[in-house]
């Protein structure tokens, strides 16, 4: 398991200027954020943008084995082919970049608020996902399905990757929103086994989507997530998704990712 952060901790500087902020702290493994990747993609062709970015960031010894897609798409929007289109964009960009695993949200959202019944939603969501596996072919990429609210139990993301039945499909854990769910974290882990390809580590108390940093006020169980990871062998990104830390002056950003050097030694060495 690598130790990560969700690049929008620095979401106020710009794709290289993360990189630099980063790299000073000894922090070199990142999950790329949607915020950084659409910057990105402004700067014209996708494959183009990502080599040389990519190249930027390899010289500081910075790795992106983790990025979030588009975070406030929905697949199964009435603009569907629209939407894929984009998102195909978007894979480009990060397979140039050296991602493997992107967080794609499930969708379905504006269909639910329709009142369309749920395997209308599955229908629309396999279509989606199809097409974005048959774009993804013949790579090591694997779109990573992440529980988020309304579809938070990995029950449900199972369902959506075996309508779709391809290999490069995979499931990401975010563990603030199981537990504002309610959810057991270690059950989530068993099933969802070895589906399991990345990580949204933030803590909240139940309620709302703090996304912050693990052993503060927060009560999510850190000892079943840790445990639950170690009895998979999940080899991917442990991945701090933790925005609502990035609300200081910057000195201050960077002790905390001293700090949060720490906090993961421990929770990768010691917990």
């Amino acid at each position: 398991m690598k130790p990560g952060v969700w690049t929008q901790y620095f979401r106020s500087a710009s794709p290289e200027q993360m990189v630099e902020l980063f790299a000073s702290r000894q922090w070199f493994h990142l999950e790329l954020s949607s915020e950084h990747g659409e910057e990105l993609l402004g700067r014209g062709d996708p494959e183009k943008t990502g080599k040389e970015f990519a190249a930027y960031a390899l010289e500081r010894g910075v790795h992106f084995p983790q990025g979030h897609l588009w975070l406030t798409v929905d697949i199964c929007a009435e603009n569907q082919a629209e939407v894929i289109d984009d998102l195909k964009r978007w894979l480009d960009l990060y397979l140039a970049t050296g991602v493997k695993a992107g967080v794609l949200h499930p969708g379905g959202n504006q269909m639910r608020r329709q009142q369309q019944s749920p395997a209308a939603v599955l229908d629309t969501q396999t279509q989606a996902l199809g097409q974005l596996c048959t774009h993804l072919q013949g790579t090591d990429f694997t779109l990573c399905l992440e529980n988020v609210p309304g579809t938070p139990e990995v029950e449900q993301l199972l369902s959506i990757i075996k309508a779709v039945d391809s290999p490069r499909l995979g499931i990401c854990l975010d563990t603030g929103h199981l537990n504002m769910a309610g959810g057991d974290q270690g059950h989530f882990l068993r099933q969802a086994g070895d589906r399991l390809k990345a990580m949204h580590l933030a803590d909240n108390e139940g309620k709302t989507d703090q996304h912050m940093m693990p052993f503060g006020r927060g009560n999510v169980d850190w000892s079943a997530v840790i445990g639950g990871l170690k009895a998979l062998r999940y080899e991917g990104l442990l991945n701090l998704e933790i925005p609502g830390e990035s609300k200081a002056p910057l000195p201050v950003l960077l002790a905390k990712l001293d700090y949060l050097q720490v906090l993961m030694r421990y929770l990768v060495e010691d917990a």
